[in-house]
């Protein structure tokens, strides 16, 4: 169905006007003003997200590998947010954390004498991106630890430890950098409701992505046509994504 609509003239607002127009809805869906703004933001979303789960994985599941007291309560507070519905982990940093005025973040500026930021509006891509990794971060960390546990860690007897983390410790845990890797890649082209709970999209389109600019087509301006090419745009970026990450892991596998 998505395909037929994509080809079709197809307005909520008039749904009994569905004329073939061919490719129309696609060279309207990439001539938007707000696409390349849109592409951008997807692009430095998921770089951004990928960067911050794998370095604070890798970090976190080193130090809780360690054996110390209560280990296992650690780890299992570590990996609670990922269990977390989306829209509530939006809405906990956008009421609890990011208020200009009574969040968390706003209280640690004053008690130092500083002017609290409104990091919804006046930075809204960084704080999505905060708020996705939060959500992403125990998902890498638990892989990589699984991952450490099967790593013998007697090896290179006598190295220290920055030379056992370089030659030992980052090889091991190449094939689970990969795994996090392409699954996050696949699943962050998709960031909706994170976005739609906190900034809206904007100001602007400041933090409007691929999907968001896609349910605007759809649900905003009614115009399904554009929306199911806008989808069908998405679907091929994903594909391609995610051959290029198959086809890389194939490689660090062999």
């Amino acid at each position: 169905m998505t395909l037929y609509f994509s080809t079709v003239r197809y307005n909520l607002m008039q749904p009994g006007d569905k004329d073939f127009i061919g490719l129309a809805n696609f060279e309207f869906f990439i001539t938007d003003p707000d696409f390349s703004a849109s592409v951008i933001n997807t692009l430095l979303l998921l770089g951004s997200v990928i960067a911050i789960t794998v370095v604070l994985g890798i970090a976190l599941a080193l130090l809780v590998n360690e054996a110390f007291p209560g280990r296992g309560i650690v780890r299992v507070l570590l990996i609670s947010p990922f269990f977390v519905m989306p829209t509530a982990n939006a809405l906990l940093w956008k009421h609890m954390m990011m208020n200009p005025v009574y969040g968390v973040l706003a209280q640690v500026w004053m008690f130092f004498g500083a002017q609290p930021v409104d990091w919804l509006t006046d930075h809204p891509l960084f704080s999505v991106i905060v708020i996705v990794a939060w959500q992403w971060l125990p998902f890498a960390c638990l892989i990589f630890i699984t991952s450490l546990q099967s790593l013998d860690q007697d090896q290179m007897e006598g190295a220290n430890a920055l030379q056992k983390f370089w030659f030992l410790t980052l090889p091991h845990l190449g094939r689970p950098i990969a795994v996090v890797v392409m699954i996050e890649m696949i699943f962050l082209i998709g960031v909706f409701a994170e976005i739609f709970t906190t900034t809206g999209g904007g100001p602007g389109n400041e933090s409007t992505n691929l999907a968001f600019l896609i349910f605007k087509q759809a649900l905003m301006n009614f115009d399904v046509g554009v929306a199911s090419a806008g989808a069908l745009f998405a679907v091929v970026l994903a594909n391609i994504a995610a051959v290029f990450l198959i086809r890389m892991i194939g490689k660090n596998l062999d």
